[in-house]
């Protein structure tokens, strides 16, 4: 069995179009640096940390499409020629690469860098692989000194709740391996998920989920008319914890938005509704650990779900860590002034109040429920009914 090992960052990947070197000419990739160990400094300024993850064995396990081995290039190539609309450092560690089966020795070395990463007092975006990267994500949450004592929230977009058992870790366990774990060491499992596609779940998994105290939303109670209510949602968890681990499994959004995934969806949440989390996420200051996961760049119609994975990335980036921006936006405001106060909060310890244009105003405790007025949708079952498809990677 070849050992796990981690491949330094391909050059050739960082690469696209070059208008100029000055602030308001720079991309992703002008700006992007292997990452050397010695950074993140607060002298040196706010920097994304970056880390792939390239792994079939979790997918395969769970009996879904592999391919997201492929993943962390992929998500790579598609963040190279995005603009830099702020001024932050872009490390990229390169990336933990699983040979063969030997699944949780991967994880193992991914929690260890990730904690390292973590240490740097940067935010970590994980490139994976399957979903079973958020694990080696939680061992290294769970390992860092910098989120040590802290309540650590699990904010999951995702068709499903990948809380499985089952005789052997895979991508459809490790929010159940997480709950485990926490209840061994006395930590508070707090866990959301937003994106339930309630056909492919069974009633097993929302017994379990409910066992647990996860909170969710299906993926018709995701709609952009109800934006107000997913963000209630979002506002409720960012006020329990310290810190956020943000988890995207690409397979929420719609199988027309992100045809190269494992499990394709047959309804999803649209993209507008993700972007709109992922800026309220980012902006909370709170915002600590991200994965991106299930990218399959051999079934990615035209590069479609990379695109849209990377628009969310560098999202949550520049509204995470703006400190800076070469332009104005219209009315001479910043496109991520918000950003900017959540970035300096997070970096020395505070807590930011910024909000999304379009979050509810309403407190926490007000939302109603999905089946409350006509427009919205239906309050899923929990039970059996209806659940009857979708074994497979959940």
């Amino acid at each position: 069995m070849n050992p796990t090992r981690i491949t330094p960052p391909d050059d050739s990947v960082w690469s696209g179009r070059t208008d100029g070197d000055t602030p308001e000419h720079l991309r992703w990739h002008q700006k992007a640096r292997p990452e050397s160990g010695s950074q993140g400094s607060a002298t040196e300024g706010p920097a994304v940390e970056l880390i792939g993850f390239s792994c079939d064995e979790g997918v395969r396990r769970n009996k879904g499409r592999v391919g997201a081995s492929e993943g962390p290039d992929a998500l790579r190539a598609a963040l190279a020629p995005l603009a830099m609309h702020a001024d932050f450092g872009i490390h990229d560690a390169g990336t933990v690469v699983v040979p063969d089966r030997d699944l949780e020795g991967g994880q193992d070395t991914l929690g260890d860098q990730v904690a390292r990463l973590l240490d740097t007092g940067n935010p970590v975006v994980v490139l994976g692989g399957g979903h079973d990267t958020a694990w080696g994500s939680y061992l290294g949450r769970t390992r860092s000194e910098r989120l040590r004592g802290q309540r650590v929230g699990v904010l999951n977009l995702d068709a499903h709740f990948d809380l499985r058992q089952a005789d052997e870790p895979s991508s459809g366990t490790p929010f159940l391996q997480m709950a485990r774990a926490d209840q061994e060491s006395g930590r508070t499992f707090d866990y959301t998920v937003l994106g339930i596609s309630e056909p492919n779940n069974t009633g097993v998994l929302f017994r379990t989920a409910e066992e647990l105290g996860v909170e969710h939303l299906t993926d018709e109670q995701c709609a952009p008319r109800l934006l107000d209510h997913v963000l209630a949602t979002v506002e409720r968890m960012l006020e329990r914890v310290d810190a956020v681990h943000l988890s995207i499994d690409l397979d929420v959004l719609p199988a027309a938005v992100a045809p190269g995934v494992s499990a394709p969806a047959g309804y999803g949440v649209p993209l507008e509704t993700i972007q709109a989390v992922c800026h309220r996420v980012a902006r909370s200051g709170k915002l600590v650990l991200v994965d991106v996961v299930e990218l399959l760049p051999r079934m990615d119609v035209d590069g479609r779900t990379a695109r849209a994975a990377a628009r969310l990335i560098t999202t949550l980036a520049h509204d995470a860590l703006s400190t800076t921006t070469p332009h104005s936006a219209p009315g001479g405001t910043s496109p991520h002034a918000e950003g900017a106060a959540a970035a300096s909060s997070q970096r020395t310890g505070g807590a930011a109040a910024a909000s999304y244009p379009g979050a509810a105003t309403a407190a926490p405790d007000a939302v109603p429920s999905a089946a409350s007025t006509d427009d919205e949708a239906p309050e899923p079952a929990t039970g059996p009914a209806g659940n009857t498809t979708g074994e497979r990677h959940e």
